[in-house]
């Protein structure tokens, strides 16, 4: 279950649906607006984890030691639609059980980087 934050397209929504994974767009649910503890707060009620293109969701989770949500942050610019969908659908289902377990996902076009949560110091 997924939490898709608002710097990514609605449209990827339908497209991971059709490939088995729930998800929600912060715009979908009234949280266009909403700051990130906001958005982390939803994921954490609904055991979602949260699909970003910003480090201040990682952050805050590090400041705040907090043991979840989990967060899947993609580092790549310019993906279409449809290759972002196939990355997330992929990321999710290599780090299935860190996710569940509570993790911070780290997606680059060198790989995945990953780190459990809370990170402690």
């Amino acid at each position: 279950m997924l939490l898709l934050d608002q710097g990514l397209p609605r449209t990827i929504r339908s497209l991971l649906s059709q490939s088995g994974l729930d998800s929600l767009h912060v715009g979908d649910i009234g949280l266009t607006t909403a700051d990130d503890a906001t958005i982390l707060q939803r994921a954490r009620e609904q055991g979602r984890t949260v699909v970003t293109l910003d480090a201040d969701f990682h952050a805050q989770l590090a400041l705040t030691g907090a043991e979840g949500p989990s967060v899947i942050r993609i580092r790549i610019e310019g993906l279409k639609a449809e290759a972002l969908a196939r990355l997330i659908v992929r990321v999710t289902e290599q780090c299935r059980d860190d996710l569940k377990r509570g993790a911070l996902v780290s997606v680059t076009e060198g790989g995945i980087r990953l780190r459990y949560l809370p990170l402690i110091r």
